[in-house]
């Protein structure tokens, strides 16, 4: 039980994967918690495809057999395509040696996060819907929380000796302190709906994710995320969004999906059951993941684009983190920053491990040679093992991934494999054209 100074232990803001999974850990470890949620589930939002290592944080939360018996599509990796479709290949999760299990899902981030919530509720922690965390300003000895209630607007104060702000893009510790920069060869717009009678891919896999590179340095999504729904969606750098959108929402997506020839050819029978919605998909990252009685946990702290999945992973390993943090805090009485240092730094390893590929992926080079279908199988193996969300892999698949990004300096010099995608400006790809910071090298 909290102290009789304290309304509760910890509060966690924010009730997406980031935050439920923070409640979880603090209510498994006996403390006492409350979340506050600003939506009332169930709620509509994208990243609906997991990563391998998410089965770890399922075991961790106690969800595992939930998740299971959700019966969400199955997913063993990811087929990549050219847009006409004459080139690509599979990425397959169960090459990778370094994850517990390969096989993960496809989710309904409604359905995904109401299970989540639900276990939140379970291990005793004090969730409230409807309630939006308006500020939080921290004393000596406590953090003091605004909350509204969205229902009858009344407000109300929650004093706790911490917080986890999991509040997503709104982020509100890290704008109170202007601790985010933005990433600016991210600058993308996702344009997307769901959609029925979009065919399943042929063979054992049937549900695995598609990822379909344009011409260009934009990128479709097409991810089962039910029996009959599948998520659709196009990725574009900001400028070339620009040019393409002239009409409305649904106009933009149409104009996209016919000019792109293989989703073109998927998208025949295809009938669209949600509105078409349109993100701002503009990573970024903090300059500090945790202070003097917080931690940022998920999309609080930052944010990547999607291309490889790695939203909801991080969400949920960042949140078992950060209760994991508070637990030793509290048995020290020190919620100091620098008692959060090794945590802040842990979190930046892990954004700037996939940065690197994300930054990679908006090059011609890099799609060269992802998109090959016979890439050099160790070294690949070493890229898979990556994205399958082992960020911190062993040294060996480090240095191959090393390795990896050497072939691609060498490609934008000399043609070590096929090119596949075009070289011009006009193709849109993020600081393609300049001399300095050299994304071979992660900058």
């Amino acid at each position: 039980m909290a102290d009789a100074s304290y309304d509760f232990d910890f509060a966690v803001a924010g009730g997406g994967p980031a935050g439920s999974s923070a409640a979880i850990s603090l209510g498994q470890r006996g403390h006492s918690v409350v979340l506050l949620e600003r939506e009332s589930f169930p709620r509509f939002h994208i990243g609906e495809s997991l990563l391998s290592t998410a089965n770890d944080a399922f075991a961790a939360l106690g969800v595992r057999n939930k998740i299971e018996a959700a019966c969400f599509p199955e997913k063993w990796g990811a087929r990549l395509y050219t847009h006409n479709g004459q080139s690509g290949r599979y990425v397959d999760f169960t090459e990778v040696r370094e994850v517990t299990r390969a096989q993960t899902f496809q989710v309904c981030r409604q359905e995904f996060d109401r299970i989540l919530l639900e276990r939140a509720r379970d291990v005793g922690v004090d969730v409230r819907e409807n309630c939006n965390v308006s500020a939080c300003e921290f004393s000596e000895d406590a953090a003091i929380l605004s909350v509204a209630s969205r229902g009858d607007g009344a407000t109300s104060r929650v004093r706790v000796r911490a917080v986890v702000d999991a509040t997503g893009r709104a982020g509100l510790i890290a704008r109170k302190f202007n601790l985010r920069t933005d990433e600016p060869r991210l600058a993308n717009i996702a344009i997307f709906s769901h959609y029925t009678n979009v065919p399943r891919l042929e063979g054992p896999r049937p549900d695995d994710i598609r990822l379909i590179a344009r011409s260009d340095a934009g990128w479709f999504w097409i991810i089962p995320i039910s029996k009959e729904l599948t998520s659709v969606g196009v990725v574009l750098p900001k400028a070339l969004y620009r040019r393409l959108a002239n009409g409305s929402s649904e106009e933009t997506l149409n104009k996209a999906i016919a000019d792109t020839p293989s989703v073109a050819k998927l998208m025949r029978q295809a009938r669209r059951e949600w509105p078409v919605r349109v993100e701002k998909d503009f990573s970024y990252s903090a300059s500090t993941y945790a202070g003097d009685r917080w931690i940022l946990a998920g999309d609080a702290g930052s944010f990547l684009d999607p291309v490889f999945s790695t939203g909801v992973s991080i969400a949920m390993e960042s949140g078992i983190e950060a209760a994991a943090e508070l637990h030793r805090a509290l048995a020290r009485n020190d919620f100091s920053a620098s008692s959060f240092a090794a945590f802040s730094r842990r979190q930046r390893k892990r954004f700037e491990s996939f940065r690197r590929f994300v930054v990679g992926f908006y090059t011609p080079q890099f799609r060269d040679l992802f998109f090959s279908p016979q890439p050099p199988k160790l070294i690949f193996r070493a890229v898979v093992t990556i994205l399958a969300g082992k960020w911190n892999a062993s040294l060996w698949t480090r240095f191959l991934n090393r390795l990896f990004f050497g072939m691609i300096s060498i490609q934008k010099r000399f043609t070590i494999t096929r090119r596949l995608f075009r070289r011009d400006p006009d193709a849109g790809y993020p600081g393609e054209m300049s001399s300095k910071g050299s994304i071979a090298n992660g900058a």
